[in-house]
């Protein structure tokens, strides 16, 4: 996002500052870097060639919404086991020989680590690969005990459809079934989520189970 200055229509002698929304195409690996603490675009969000209804090209967003701590210092001689941490987020080239940012034998030997993530990034045209790294620091304090809150704990980030979809899938959502004692809750008029796995082919089919005395058809 970016300010521009324009006239008050209604008081042409006063200015005033309005947000714009700029885009650029990120396309390679040195672009897609975003080193942690930096600075990043307020919305990131991979595209494809494809486009909705709208003339919008179809794609997803990632929303960070937890952050790790300072990275290691670059000068420590141990850093580079640990390189995946200098990054928020890179979206690097995808390749089969770089399957994983580290290795369970990097916390053995991070002096001569086996992966280095610093070396998936070598200005390469960008293939769609997003390396997030999230997390959050706690420190121990007297409310731990018993348990640790997880409020205010949570880590992760979102992949949101953005411009994928031509409104909110969620619109089609089944609403709240009703049906009496007497009707048949598996007839599709009645029920109509019945006949979902029928219906929707991404619907699993789950076989019936019994646990504990309780069955479930």
């Amino acid at each position: 996002t970016a300010f521009v200055p324009m006239a008050v229509p209604w008081s042409p002698e006063h200015q005033m500052q309005r947000m714009e929304v700029t885009r650029k195409l990120l396309e390679t690996e040195e672009q897609a870097a975003f080193p942690m603490g930096g600075a990043t675009p307020r919305y990131l969000y991979l595209t494809s060639n494809h486009s909705n209804k709208w003339g919008h090209p179809r794609g997803y967003r990632i929303q960070v919404c937890s952050f790790s701590g300072k990275p290691l210092p670059q000068n420590s001689s141990m850093e580079r086991g640990f390189s995946w941490g200098r990054y928020q987020l890179a979206v690097t080239q995808r390749k089969e020989e770089e399957p994983s940012s580290t290795s369970i034998y990097n916390l053995n030997d991070p002096w001569t680590p086996t992966v280095d993530f610093t070396d998936f990034i070598n200005n390469e045209t960008i293939d769609l690969v997003a390396w997030v790294t999230a997390g959050f620091l706690h420190i121990p304090h007297a409310e731990d005990i018993p348990n640790t809150v997880t409020v205010g704990n949570g880590v992760g980030f979102f992949l949101r459809p953005y411009n994928f979809f031509d409104e909110d899938p969620s619109f089609y959502s089944a609403d709240s079934i009703h049906f009496r004692g007497d009707q048949d809750a598996g007839a599709c008029e009645v029920n109509p989520l019945a006949c979902l796995p029928q219906a929707a082919a991404c619907a699993p089919n789950l076989p019936a189970f019994s646990h504990g005395g309780f069955s479930h058809n």
